[in-house]
């Protein structure tokens, strides 16, 4: 969900992108530079309104001074007037005489402070996030909705992917980029774009495999119910509502009919572990099962977590809300043995739903009313308006950045790697105002610092490494940030102009995104129409540039199948200096449609991030086209290493 890209040059966006003016007391940025190099000014009305979604005075010189979190880097030694004690995370005590010493292990304690009521939180990152120097790999991005098998239940689940990732590692894929796997809210109808979760800490009880479900086998029609789900495969545009209904029902008949389902000693280990959080993620989700709908629209005494009237729901409903943890649970399993066999990379959207669980949950630290997105440019002039809430920065502070921590530390949870979706919004979040379009939108800036110590902390701790999405306008500085935290940046083929041998080591390449054309698309002319029979304006000059890059690129000819330029194509691919390089499974099957086209009503594209693969993945090892990319992308990232197993740098 990056700023829609701008068709300069990469060094040109570097050059004159993203100048803006300091921030207010606020964080409000006043004035910037926009995508067609104009200065904007921020109305007095839009800031206004922006600190008033924050509960702020307009007239006021600023938020309320905030001291419930210190962040350092391990070896800073800082100054603390009245600090007397730190409580380590092992329980060790150790005294203080108002300064935090530089020898303190990296991790979450407590800060003594005299005459504060509470103690601080006392954050010590390593400052860098997890980096291995030997990372060089090739692996798949892939949409697990659309891998379908055979044995899938309509849809590509936990299982699909262990599959995937068990094929991938032996013929040499090193990682694999997944799609969020984020819950949805459990009422129907459910969202379809994986970038709109209810929740980012907990994941989609759509992708279980439920036939590997413990105790299923027991249910008296268990092979028929198997019939049936797998018959949902047949169905495309993927049916998430039908396929959610009669796994549910499965699920629903396994919790209460089969003895000891709840029972089992990991569960109750995953409960308390992930303890609070968990038990009000299951009470958000049997409260919308209960009012058929998002939190703000429900009765009153249950619109926050905290009263009264919830923690009596919950007590009513404790056998529901047990069961949706056991959901999690189960998930979560799946997903571990699905990441064992190479390294998978998460994604992590930029929000989630205003009227789902995170935002129900963390409402007291959200702006009132405003909604992230993108200001107008050159392929959006109306901007974007992305319908996702906005932390208050200096309420996420006050809140000791738990919200942060927690959805962080969630999203690398049995992965290797994570990528972040657009993360430019560490930097700076376009908030636009209650009741106002993209136009009448402003910066607000984040605690940047903070954000990335955090991050870098529970990479290191996760032992996985960071991508960042950094598609769009960039700032100033964004660049050297990522590249100082040992955050591989993000290079796409169809917008990068500089010769391949010119990109970066630290970095992350691929063809294409989810947002933007196949190879196919292009060069079959295919993703031009389809734009044109949505409604769209196809930009047919840059479609044609594209082909003749490819053909530039890869000495191919022009007259070349659609099957000879993606092999062509990602064996050039292969040859970048990156330390990661990616390619679709929608390309390696030759499909010409793209998984999303940004900016399409639900009602007139319903296949966005809906439409099954033409290939199910049993398949795949048999599919000329899919063997030979990635026989050229495993040669070409072999090129790449030494003979000592080093990087080529």
């Amino acid at each position: 969900m990056a700023d829609t890209p701008e068709r300069r040059s990469d060094e040109e966006r570097r050059r004159t992108g993203g100048r803006s003016a300091a921030p207010d007391a606020w964080g409000i940025v006043t004035a910037y530079e926009d995508a067609f190099g104009a200065w904007a000014e921020v109305p007095r009305s839009t800031r206004d309104a922006l600190v008033r979604a924050m509960d702020g005075d307009p007239a006021a010189a600023g938020p309320p001074p905030v001291d419930a979190v210190l962040v350092v880097r391990t070896g800073e030694s800082v100054d603390v007037p009245g600090a007397v004690e730190v409580r380590l995370e092992d329980g060790t005590v150790r005294p203080l005489d108002g300064a935090v010493p530089g020898d303190l292990p990296a991790g979450y304690h407590d800060l003594v402070v005299d005459g504060d009521e509470e103690p601080r939180r006392l954050i010590v990152s390593p400052g860098r996030c997890h980096l291995p120097d030997d990372l060089v790999a090739w692996g798949w991005s892939v949409q697990l909705y659309a891998a379908r098998s055979a044995d899938s239940w309509g849809i590509g689940d936990l299982a699909d992917l262990r599959h995937l990732a068990m094929w991938s590692a032996d013929i040499g894929a090193g990682t694999m980029l997944i799609n969020p796997l984020d819950a949805v809210t459990p009422v129907a109808p459910r969202e379809t774009s994986p970038y709109y979760p209810t929740s980012r800490r907990f994941l989609d009880p759509l992708y279980l495999r439920i036939d590997e479900i413990p105790g299923v086998a027991r249910l008296e029609d268990f092979e028929q119910l198997c019939a049936a789900g797998r018959a949902l495969t047949d169905d495309q545009p993927i049916d998430r509502d039908r396929i959610a209904q009669h796994k549910l029902a499965v699920l629903e008949r396994v919790w209460s009919e089969v003895d000891g389902a709840g029972d089992d000693p990991a569960f109750h280990a995953f409960v308390e572990e992930r303890s609070d959080a968990l038990t009000e993620f299951a009470t958000f989700c049997t409260l919308a099962e209960h009012h058929g709908s998002g939190w703000r629209s429900w009765p009153a005494e249950h619109r926050h977590p905290a009263s009264e009237a919830v923690a009596s729901f919950a007590k009513e409903h404790a056998d529901r809300i047990r069961f949706h943890c056991w959901l999690q649970w189960l998930c979560d399993e799946q997903l571990r043995y699905a990441g064992a066999p190479l390294a998978l990379l998460g994604d992590l959207p930029i929000g989630a739903d205003p009227d789902g669980a995170d935002a129900w949950a963390w409402q007291d630290v959200l702006a009132t009313g405003v909604s992230v997105g993108a200001p107008p440019d050159e392929l959006g002039p109306q901007g974007q308006n992305w319908t996702l809430p906005a932390f208050v920065p200096w309420k996420l502070q006050a809140a000791r950045y738990e919200p942060f921590i927690d959805t962080v530390r969630a999203a690398l949870r049995h992965v290797g790697g994570l990528r972040i979706d657009h993360v430019l919004g560490l930097f700076r979040m376009f908030w636009i105002p209650p009741g106002g379009t993209a136009a009448d939108g402003a910066y607000v800036k984040m605690p940047t610092d903070d954000l990335f110590d955090i991050l870098a902390l529970e990479s290191q701790r996760a032992r996985a490494f960071v991508v960042g999405e950094d598609l769009g306008t960039v700032p100033e500085g964004v660049r050297e940030e990522l590249d100082a935290r040992d955050v591989l940046r993000y290079q796409v083929w169809w917008f990068e102009e500089d010769p391949i041998e010119a990109w970066s080591t630290k970095a992350l390449a691929s063809v294409s995104t989810h947002d933007l054309p196949t190879v196919a698309g292009v060069w079959t002319g295919k993703d031009a129409r389809m734009l044109e029979s949505l409604g769209h304006e196809p930009d047919d000059d840059w479609h044609a540039q594209l082909r003749t890059r490819i053909v530039a690129a890869t000495g191919l000819d022009p007259d070349a199948s659609a099957a000879e330029a993606i092999v062509a194509l990602h064996r050039h691919l292969a040859s970048a200096p990156n330390q990661l390089v990616l390619a679709q499974l929608d390309d390696a099957v030759g499909t010409p449609h793209r998984p999303n086209v940004p900016g399409t009503d639900r009602s007139v594209r319903a296949e966005n991030w809906s439409l099954p693969l033409p290939v199910r993945i049993e398949d795949l090892p048999g599919h000329p086209t899919v063997t030979a990319l990635a026989t050229a992308m495993s040669h070409g990232r072999a090129s790449r290493v030494t003979p000592t197993g080093d990087a080529t740098r």
